[in-house]
């Protein structure tokens, strides 16, 4: 394979990606930093991003050139070696996807020598979830911008799904507001429908084109984590990965709950202290999500209280039957854990920003457990509008 075959499937790439649909992160990163670093798990959006940009900044694609790090031209040739050639032939900005699947270790090291030999060329990669900064890319971290997204929010699923437009709120202007607000939209959309879809498939933007196979896609999303973007970012053994994807499958059948780790170690064939540091490492993987009291710290390796599958969606492909309860409360913590801090309460499910006391259930739950308490609200599935204090659940997917 020549550099001219990179060239051509890059512009190919290009050429076929649609710009009409953005992710939220979109306008929100400063493209215009010399090195920047999307991170997030595989099928959000990443590729999608960098290639829309090109599309609708380089025209002539050639001066912007995007490859991903897997590819086998990779197997026997160095990414500053590109880089070089890219930048002698007028290249100005360089794209890398997958930048942890580079076959040689020195990733962090090539890209930190491209920056500071061409102090005009622009940098954007892209990386798993599990990219965190070390001592060996301190270097690095003083050069980039990193930037985080998740899957699509209820909101862009709307917009994607349907072309329905629904606004971005923040936290204050939802509790305030939300009566005047859910009163305006379902007045023109069939909300509740769109938001058991987005529940079941929404939450990936590939669910467009795999249809019925979206639930395999998925699986398919967690086995290749766990196999292939694990292992190459924590140096973990095959064995490991066998009980990592145990430990998800039985994490599946019956969260949330709150952690037996000697139970769980039990079943695992392992020490109760590594079954958790297994569920912390899914957790960077954007495969779960650990809810933790204000007291507790995760740098302590403290036992969370909660554990939840990290979207609804993965509830679903992982599950014959997903219990609508483990469901509500899952996509309630994973929208508005983009932008807010969540932590476990004993007075109620969820405590937001160490301030608002959340309970999550059906359209008959009351306020009984957490009467009393000031800033207490409910968020309540299977209705269209609140009042007061009670709030649709869905309204919390219009955060990003």
């Amino acid at each position: 394979m020549e550099i001219q075959d990179l060239y051509a499937s890059s512009a190919r790439l290009v050429r076929g990606i649609d710009t009409n649909f953005k992710r939220y992160l979109y306008d929100a990163i400063d493209w215009n930093v010399r090195m920047l670093c999307i991170r997030g798990a595989k099928g959000v959006g990443k590729t999608t991003m960098m290639l829309q940009y090109i599309k609708e900044h380089f025209p002539k694609t050639s001066s912007a050139l995007y490859v991903t790090l897997d590819d086998l031209w990779f197997s026997n040739n160095r990414l500053i070696d590109l880089v070089d050639y890219h930048y002698s032939h007028g290249g100005t900005h360089f794209f890398i996807d997958e930048v942890h699947r580079y076959p040689f270790l020195s990733w962090s090291t090539e890209l930190k020598n491209a920056y500071d030999k061409y102090p005009s060329l622009h940098i954007v990669f892209s990386g798993s979830s599990l990219l965190q900064l070390n001592q060996s890319t301190a270097d690095l971290s003083r050069r980039c911008i990193f930037y985080d997204i998740q899957g699509l929010s209820f909101r862009e699923f709307a917009r994607l799904d349907k072309k329905i437009e629904l606004p971005l709120l923040t936290l204050s202007h939802l509790l305030e507001e939300h009566e005047s607000i859910a009163i305006d939209i379902t007045t023109k959309t069939k909300i509740l429908p769109l938001f058991s879809d987005y529940l079941n498939h929404g939450y990936y933007p590939f669910y467009k084109e795999t249809g019925r196979s979206y639930a395999k896609a998925v699986q398919q999303v967690v086995t290749n984590i766990i196999d292939n973007d694990l292992p190459s970012i924590k140096n973990i053994e095959h064995i490991t990965t066998v009980k990592l994807k145990r430990l998800f499958v039985i994490l599946s059948q019956i969260v949330p709950f709150s952690l037996n780790l000697t139970s769980l170690g039990q079943q695992l064939e392992t020490p109760r202290q590594t079954a958790l540091k297994m569920c912390m490492l899914l957790q960077e993987a954007a495969l779960l999500n650990l809810l933790y009291s204000e007291k507790k710290s995760l740098n302590q390796l403290s036992k969370p209280e909660k554990l939840y599958l990290e979207n609804t969606n993965l509830l679903y492909a992982m599950s014959n039957h997903a219990e609508i309860g483990t469901v509500r409360e899952t996509f309630f913590v994973n929208q508005l854990k983009e932008s807010h801090e969540i932590s476990y309460t004993d007075k109620g499910d969820f405590k937001i920003n160490g301030t608002y006391i959340f309970e999550v259930g059906g359209r008959n739950k009351t306020f009984k457990q957490i009467k009393d308490i000031p800033n207490s609200f409910l968020a309540i599935d299977d209705c269209e509008s609140g009042y007061g204090n009670k709030i649709p659940l869905w309204m919390f997917g219009l955060m990003y």
